[in-house]
């Protein structure tokens, strides 16, 4: 109650928490485009989605690590990822595409699993941070701060989705992810290759991933055990948002990341983490109720 109290005393400290939020906001927005994205081709829940972040994340601190900034850890990172995506895709996740649901949750549940643990073993369960340097945005008479990292991963986000939306209406491997998400057995008798659909697919989301896990590491931290929140936040976007609405996605993010960084405050920071996982549950109660009364509705 304390804290409610304060935030009546200091609005300012509303205005911090909105700009922090929605800043957060759009990284989780990236996270959430590539769940999107293999969910609406694929009927593939990712379960190891946060993974992918958390290695994008390691891609820019060890490029740090190695004298160069790690904002090229960005683009780095998104290649890095597109590959391991690909190969992902090959020695797994072909093999569940087209399979059960519950099938192909736990084949990426166990995918999950294993990269966090290899990532234990290889990079230790230290938790690492990659500085920017860019330093501190003042407002307000220095009442509130941003910082610059976090207004170029808006920016990022931003850029992300707007390429994303190009790239699925104007290219032609795009067209053929659209087709393919639209009817896949039609795409294949019309000559698409979907294996080569999916893959790309896969892989593209992994990279969008590792983008943002590279933004991460130079806004907050990184260690193996990062994953799963992350992976969380991304499937309770898609929930709210629906598929094949990028924009609904990049709402429903800066909405997350705003109402996280409220509880966080307002909760303590030791049950921000909880209040992600009892909104999910909330999110999906209610999303569950809604279908079942549209359901009644057509009947």
């Amino acid at each position: 109650m304390d804290s409610i109290q304060l935030l009546f005393d200091a609005p300012i400290l509303s205005v911090q928490l909105l700009l922090d939020g929605l800043l957060i906001g759009a990284i989780f927005a990236l996270a959430a485009y590539g769940m999107a994205l293999v969910w609406g081709v694929m009927n593939l829940i990712n379960i190891a989605q946060g993974e992918f972040v958390m290695l994008g994340g390691y891609v820019a601190f060890f490029l740090a690590q190695a004298g160069v900034h790690p904002l090229f850890g960005v683009p780095l990172a998104a290649v890095v990822l597109f590959v391991l995506g690909w190969m992902l895709y090959r020695a797994v996740i072909f093999r569940v595409v087209d399979k059960d649901l519950f099938i192909s949750l736990l084949a990426t549940f166990g995918l999950s699993i294993l990269l966090q643990q290899l990532a234990n073993e290889v990079f230790g369960a230290d938790v690492r941070t990659a500085e920017s340097g860019f330093g501190t945005l003042f407002l307000f008479d220095g009442m509130v701060t941003v910082a610059w990292i976090k207004v170029v991963a808006f920016v990022a986000a931003l850029l992300a989705g707007g390429l994303l939306m190009l790239f699925l209406k104007k290219s032609r491997l795009g067209r053929a992810i659209r087709a393919t998400a639209q009817n896949a057995r039609a795409a294949r008798i019309m000559g698409i290759d979907t294996n080569r659909v999916y893959a790309a697919t896969y892989s593209l989301n992994a990279a969008i991933c590792g983008a943002a896990g590279a933004l991460v590491a130079m806004t907050w931290i990184i260690h193996p055990y990062l994953g799963l929140p992350y992976t969380a936040r991304a499937f309770m976007i898609v929930v709210v948002a629906g598929l094949g609405n990028i924009a609904a996605v990049f709402t429903a993010a800066l909405g997350l990341g705003a109402a996280e960084n409220f509880a966080g405050f307002i909760m303590g920071a030791e049950y921000q983490a909880g209040f992600v996982f009892a909104l999910l549950v909330v999110i999906l109660i209610v999303r569950n109720a809604w279908l079942h009364r549209k359901r009644r509705y057509l009947q």
